[in-house]
């Protein structure tokens, strides 16, 4: 019998890749959204997989809207990849994304516990929960100080997920996933925003691209990769908390040039720092150290940032 699989916020980036990648494994796929019938899915039709999934409404932070969700799908395994996702929006929305975030989370391990059935549940991570490393490679075993409303559900979350798997004995883990970029991201991402903007002055446009600091660096992957790892985690002996990153840092300036450099543009020409953009308080370097995953999971990166960057402007260069 084929294995089903529930991916709470399939319209995102990650949920639309990791459909793609059920798919092809044979799993049944369903998935939710806050308006199934309303929404677009135009990610979902982007890959060409949207009449192949079963799609749900759910409220993450309605308790029983989560347990319908998991009553009709019966799923084999959850993937929970709902909830406000983006940091810089967390600062002027933090009610909105602790109670999607963690009462979300919360809700879906609950209900995964009512079922009949035995459940695997993956919850997405972040790697916002670890704040500041000051450079170090951040490992399973770092602590947290997370610096933005965002991360502190993240971490709140983490905790549920982990106390849940200790004392109910549920399977669920949790995947600290660091920044992975795809030609999908929303275009308020600043990946995207980059992008974008390059692709269009070098087609001649003559606008400005405002950014804040571009001073900070992050560990950036590539986003089909990363989905590949969330099922592998849910197809061992025993439930564990996994690091997915690349463990590469670059700067935000280093993206920048590097994507205007492909196009054969200086970015000093084209781009401009604007305080409007810069957050509250800002990680200032992240980096993940993925041995755990390569070791236990076989999963490693094939592409880090000068290859995320080509992929992104090879397909934003087909779409023209």
């Amino acid at each position: 019998m084929k294995k089903i699989a529930l991916i709470t916020g399939i319209s995102g980036q990650d949920g639309s890749y990791l459909a793609k990648f059920l798919l092809s494994k044979g799993y049944e796929v369903w998935g939710t959204s806050r308006d199934a019938q309303g929404s677009n899915f135009f990610r979902l039709k982007k890959l060409d997989i949207f009449n192949k999934v079963k799609l749900i409404s759910m409220l993450p932070e309605d308790f029983r809207s989560v347990l319908v969700a998991l009553q009709k799908s019966l799923p084999d395994e959850v993937y929970n990849l709902a909830g406000q996702s983006s940091v810089s929006l967390s600062f002027d929305q933090p009610v909105e994304t602790v109670q999607s975030i963690t009462i979300g989370t919360l809700n879906l391990l609950e209900s995964s516990r009512m079922l009949k059935k035995s459940t695997r549940v993956y919850y997405a991570g972040s790697s916002e929960i670890f704040g500041n490393t000051n450079g170090v490679m951040a490992s399973e075993k770092q602590p947290f100080h997370p610096q933005s409303p965002y991360g502190v559900a993240k971490a709140s979350a983490f905790w549920m997920v982990d106390n849940y798997r200790n004392a109910y004995n549920l399977f669920a883990c949790t995947g600290i996933l660091f920044n992975h970029e795809s030609p999908l991201r929303p275009k308020r991402f600043v990946t995207q925003k980059i992008i974008s903007s390059a692709l269009r002055v070098a087609k001649g446009s003559d606008e400005v691209l405002e950014l804040g600091r571009l001073d900070i660096s992050r560990d950036w992957g590539w986003a089909p990769e990363y989905v590949e790892a969330m099922w592998l985690m849910l197809q061992q002996d025993s439930p564990e908390d996994y690091i997915v990153a690349t463990g590469e840092t670059n700067t935000l300036e280093s993206f920048v040039s590097e994507t205007f450099d492909s196009l054969g543009l200086d970015w000093k020409k084209h781009v401009r720092q604007e305080k409007k953009f810069m957050r509250p308080t800002d990680i200032e370097i992240s980096v993940g150290d993925a041995s755990k995953a390569y070791q236990k999971l076989g999963w490693k990166p094939k592409n880090k940032m000068k290859e995320v960057i080509s992929l992104m402007l090879e397909e934003h260069n087909k779409k023209a």
